[in-house]
């Protein structure tokens, strides 16, 4: 039989229920046009088509009847209800997913937001953790998808520019977890702050630079993110600090962002990120035990996506449970390629945070395409089956493409056209990184001292040696 038992919800008397409640269908994908024909005669007279109607899917049904669709999106009580018997029917008949086996299958509350189940959080030292049934809006669903594929296609190009030798220095890519980063940037507020290490254009992006201001400030253009004085390793944005050179440095820093906050009585968490190389750095474990001391707001997440530079996980370290490596600090471990799942990890840590418990470790399982760096092929450690067994099975982006196409939030129309206007974008800020005016050597001698006057030549009180103080001043008069 091709088709999983359809199982039917009947209609209750409004007595019982306010309104008529579902028909949950769960079908395998190559039966779906022989069970349309065989329901549309019933379906015709039952069914009532309007907004409120949720489409015939792959793999879940939820066909609301008259005015369900209306009363369940005013009851959180019905959704609750509906979550946890489709979860349980979900537990009976293992039906067929389309990315990831875990995700079990995903259910239309409304026309503009769906609920999906993420993979167990591994927890470490708590007695709950996040929650596993995450809601996402329409509008929210469009937004992380474009962040995703905007940090994907902007590294390409930076890759590109990196081949042209148009970039100078180190350049590391974040391609392949783009989840980890658009995933904890939704769950943060105003106030909060992210510190992370070399990989960070990603990051810069997200806190408001423009495709255009990275890709400028990997070629050295004045229009660069820093002015193109700081390359691929050193970009920052508001609540941004970086874009850290030094595996492990941005460690103690976070902490230290913390301990402001908490003196200055602040709400806000700071999310210190690393690898899994960075890990077994001392640093951490001083950063850790300060923390805890002081019950500072800090979330300290490893991104591990396998391997510190050319080292896998395993060779490098005695334990690669990362977020179990805390006696006194909890931790739980997360999908980093699910971005619904980070953003919901993020928004429970920082209400622990925010309840005054102190830090947390938590590490996010990834993985990154490219090499350590573009000076590394990345294929001398581990096999190309093993790069696109991920991309095929694995890849974030894919993934939830997948997911919010399969529950109808959006059609693959929606997905092309934002995939245009992202080309669009990304080719215009290559030809900036092109042609915009380099950043003069002027400019190395700016922001060296905060609000103080013009240095000059020692001994001298004619020979300037600093002729503009801040980079705006050498901006405003070097760009004309």
């Amino acid at each position: 039989v091709e088709a999983l038992p359809i199982v039917i919800f009947s209609i209750f008397q409004r007595a019982v229920f306010t309104t008529p409640v579902a028909i949950l269908c769960l079908i395998s994908r190559n039966s779906i046009h022989r069970l349309s024909l065989m329901l549309r005669p019933s379906l015709d007279h039952s069914l009532v088509v309007s907004k409120n109607c949720v489409k015939l899917q792959a793999h879940t049904l939820w066909t609301f009847v008259e005015r369900s669709g209306r009363h369940i999106r005013q009851s959180r009580t019905l959704q609750s209800i509906l979550i946890k018997m489709m979860n349980m029917f979900s537990n009976i008949f293992k039906g067929p997913t389309v990315h990831s086996p875990v995700v079990a299958m995903s259910a239309r509350l409304a026309s503009t937001e769906a609920t999906f189940q993420a993979k167990p959080f591994k927890l470490h030292k708590l007695d709950s953790g996040p929650e596993v049934n995450m809601h996402v809006t329409k509008e929210d669903a469009l937004r992380y998808y474009t962040q995703m594929q905007t940090i994907r296609r902007m590294e390409t190009a930076a890759g590109n520019l990196y081949k042209e030798k148009k970039v100078r220095g180190f350049c590391h890519l974040y391609s392949g977890q783009e989840a980890c980063a658009v995933g904890m940037k939704a769950a943060m507020e105003p106030g909060d702050a992210a510190i992370t290490a070399y990989r960070c254009h990603g990051w810069t992006y997200l806190s408001g630079s423009s495709v255009a201001k990275v890709l400028c400030e990997l070629t050295g253009r004045l229009t660069g993110n820093v002015y193109g004085k700081g390359g691929s390793m050193h970009m920052y944005g508001e609540n941004f600090y970086g874009g850290n050179g030094i595996v492990g440095a941005q460690q103690p820093l976070g902490t230290g962002i913390a301990f402001a906050m908490k003196y200055k009585k602040q709400k806000n968490v700071c999310i210190t990120l690393f690898g899994d190389g960075a890990t077994n750095q001392g640093q951490l474990y001083e950063s850790m035990n300060m923390a805890k001391l002081w019950e500072l707001p800090v979330l300290y997440v490893c991104e591990n996506n396998g391997y510190g530079m050319g080292t896998s996980a395993a060779r490098s370290s005695a334990s690669t449970d990362y977020y179990t490596r805390g006696d006194y600090v909890p931790g739980f471990w997360v999908d980093g390629m699910d971005v619904l799942a980070v953003r919901e990890a993020i928004r429970w840590a920082k209400e622990w945070c925010n309840a005054g418990k102190g830090p947390l470790m938590i590490e996010m399982a990834t993985y990154r395409y490219g090499g350590h760096s573009m000076s590394d092929p990345g294929t001398s450690y581990r096999t190309r089956e093993e790069i696109q067994e991920v991309r095929k099975t694995r890849d974030p982006i894919t993934g939830f493409k997948d997911k919010i196409v399969t529950a109808g939030l959006v059609t693959e129309d929606e997905l092309k056209e934002v995939d245009k206007e992202i080309r669009k974008e990304v080719d215009a800020a290559v030809k900036q990184a092109h042609t915009d005016k380099e950043s003069p050597v002027e400019m190395l001698l700016t922001d060296i001292y905060f609000n103080t006057p013009a240095q000059y030549v020692r001994c001298t009180t004619e020979n300037v040696l600093q002729q503009y103080v801040t980079s705006e001043d050498a901006f405003k008069a070097l760009s004309k």
